[in-house]
């Protein structure tokens, strides 16, 4: 078969992309999507291109002009709005006129008759004068009618080559591959998390009254409680995770399912729907939001188990298996079996969980444990859930294997739990904040640091003391767009392990309620407060990229920036936990937008200290666990 032999131009390598368009790269609603693309053409016509975008139900394509960047690097800058699915295309095409202006050029500088020349111009403005319409198509006549008389200077007139550009046949473009861009809502992009146990301030009335005053004063974003449903009886886990709960321990939370109901229902001692839909307003009401933890796991006692018994794994005695991670085993949950007989029913069930509680209200979900469901079905469910709420949010716990993490990513979670809560040194933080900024998985992966997690009390924190926490917040606010804390236990310094080498928390609130004086004089929750006013003031910190590390003297203390535009922050902070530290700095006064020698003054975000410093080289000091979060003034 043969080819359109006058497509003549080549368009490769077009960015940014995920696995050659297999997945949509992701932005935010105002984002800047810069489209890079090699374009080429045989011999030594010169080439035209633009970007063809659009939200993907719209029909109309708007249009990004192509600027040449260097050799045959073209590139094209188009900002996305509405949150959702948008599209995007090159498009390349010989320039016949633009051609003929620049061999017009060369002739001219040469001397020689190019009466010829001008014949074949005038014919080309001509044509383009017939696709006109209106005042363009007066305009282009006037300026052919110029050629045919001789005037030379009518072929440079600007107004001639954008209006010739405008209206230039593109009968044999060339078209790249249409690629997706999904949007999100801007708490998508960044946002500050909140986690609570309910019960443990009681229902959700009085989570309402509490605990949002509380977060919203400190400049969260999103209110996140773990899950809310009913707790199942049989096999019910007491304190520190022991089997034979006895009376009055109110079970796991993650051990969904009884009587009462189950992924739908609300947990009797929390309250009602009508509850929820005021704790939803009460949020509202303070700029904040609120999600819940859905975990996609039963108890023995709930309802799906006796309704769909096939949804599970049975042992070949015919009992259903309980979930184990040996040699942890959790005889209170179990896993469901996606790969079933009844799978579609099961995925369809699923699906419908996210869209009962988004008619309630919640638009923010994080997911426990997705990379223990396909890949398939988590691609699947998102894009339907999205089909009906596109400004839903998916966070993914998944502390698991990278590879496994990015395609979940990939696959439509929002935002990803990552490796952060390990990285201690500064060669550990700088190479994985590199890769996570400095590579591919920048267009899809947004991480979301947590210092700490119900299940996770990192050894840092237990050994470190306040200098510990106070450090592990600065770092997880101001590296990342987006993150969160474990409360108020994290606010509260609480670090007492269950024994020591191990990561659970001692008397665990996974498995008892606990009491919490907020306005404890001892808390940090005022340096997490001034941390989020300084997230919310600063665009550097609004986008995972921008971020560059700095030389400093000094193995336990890390400098680096973070820069939007004009805005440029420089954080310096404290690795140690025990003993003051200090170095010399050797900035890279180009990422921070200065020219070399300059002296500036920086003025420190967090208690307001004002210093002149001179070039690259500048002297700090630090407490354990102290940190400066440099505003760079102009």
């Amino acid at each position: 078969m043969k080819v359109e032999g006058r497509r003549r131009v080549v368009l490769e390598d077009v960015r940014p992309s995920v696995d050659g368009g297999a997945f949509p790269i992701k932005r935010a609603v105002g984002d800047e999507v810069v489209v890079e693309f090699d374009a080429f053409a045989d011999g030594h016509d010169r080439i035209a291109c633009t970007v063809l975008h659009r939200r993907e139900c719209d029909s109309e394509w708007q249009e990004a002009a192509g600027e040449h960047v260097v050799n045959d690097r073209w590139l094209a800058r188009f900002t996305v709005g509405t949150p959702g699915m948008h599209v995007f295309a090159a498009l390349g095409w010989v320039d016949a006129f633009g051609s003929w202006v620049h061999e017009l050029g060369k002739r001219l500088a040469a001397g020689q008759d190019v009466s010829v020349e001008l014949q074949i111009g005038t014919s080309f403005v001509l044509a383009a004068a017939r696709r006109a319409r209106g005042d363009d198509a007066a305009t282009l006549r006037s300026a052919a009618a110029r050629l045919r008389e001789d005037d030379r200077s009518a072929a440079l007139d600007p107004e001639l080559q954008a209006l010739m550009r405008r209206y230039a046949t593109r009968s044999h473009a060339t078209r790249g591959p249409e690629l997706r861009v999904w949007v999100d809502r801007e708490r998508g992009a960044r946002s500050a998390w909140y986690k609570v146990f309910p019960r443990s301030f009681g229902t959700l009335r009085d989570v309402a009254e509490i605990v949002v005053p509380h977060a919203a004063s400190l400049g969260f974003d999103i209110l996140y409680l773990v899950p809310i449903h009913p707790i199942g009886q049989t096999e019910r886990k007491g304190k520190d995770n022991t089997l034979g709960a006895k009376s009055g321990d109110p079970g796991s939370p993650y051990a969904i399912g009884s009587l009462q109901g189950g992924h739908t229902a609300i947990a009797p001692e929390l309250g009602t729907l009508e509850d929820l839909h005021a704790l939803v307003a009460a949020c509202h009401a303070r700029d904040l939001e609120l999600a819940l933890d859905i975990a996609f796991q039963c108890s023995p006692d709930h309802p799906w188990v006796r309704e769909h018994p096939e949804w599970f794994r049975h042992r070949p005695d015919g009992t259903i298996m309980y979930a184990e991670n040996p040699p942890k085993k959790y005889q209170d949950i179990y896993p469901l079996d996606m790969a079933c007989d009844g799978w579609p029913a099961l995925w369809d069930a699923l699906r419908d969980v996210f869209l009962y509680w988004a008619a309630q209200g919640i638009r923010a979900f994080r997911v426990d444990n997705p990379h223990t469901k396909p890949f398939a079905f988590w691609e699947w469910c998102l894009a339907e859930v999205r089909r009906e709420h596109p400004d839903v949010i998916f966070l993914a716990e998944a502390f698991t294997r990278p590879k496994v993490m990015r395609r979940l990513a990939k696959a439509g979670f929002t935002q990803s739990y990552t490796y952060f809560t390990w990285r201690v040194a500064k060669w550990e933080l700088t190479e994985y904040l590199t890769e996570l900024t400095r590579t591919d998985s920048i267009e899809y992966f947004r991480p979301n640091f947590w210092p700490n997690t119900p299940d996770i009390l990192p050894l840092h924190l237990q050994q470190g003391g306040r200098p510990a926490f106070t450090s592990r917040a600065v770092l997880a606010a101001t590296l990342a767009a987006s993150w969160g804390v474990f409360a108020p236990s994290f606010e509260l310094l609480v670090d007492k392990p269950l024994a020591p080498g191990r990561e659970e928390y001692a008397a665990s609130e996974k498995y008892e309620r606990k009491r919490w004086e907020l306005d404890d004089p001892a808390s940090i929750a005022p340096l997490l407060g001034r941390l989020n006013a300084i997230r919310r003031e600063h665009p550097a910190f609004w986008r995972d990229r921008g971020l560059a590390f700095h030389q400093i003297g000094n193995e336990r203390l890390i400098a680096y920036s973070k820069r939007a535009g004009d805005d440029v922050v420089l954080c310096i902070v404290s690795l140690d936990h025990a003993e003051t530290e200090s170095g010399w700095t050797d900035l890279d006064l180009a990422e921070l937008g200065l020219d070399p020698g300059t002296t500036f003054a920086v003025r420190d975000l967090l208690d307001g200290a004002r210093y002149l410093w001179r070039g690259p080289r500048n002297f700090v000091r630090l407490a354990p666990g102290a940190a400066h979060i440099f505003e760079i003034e102009r």
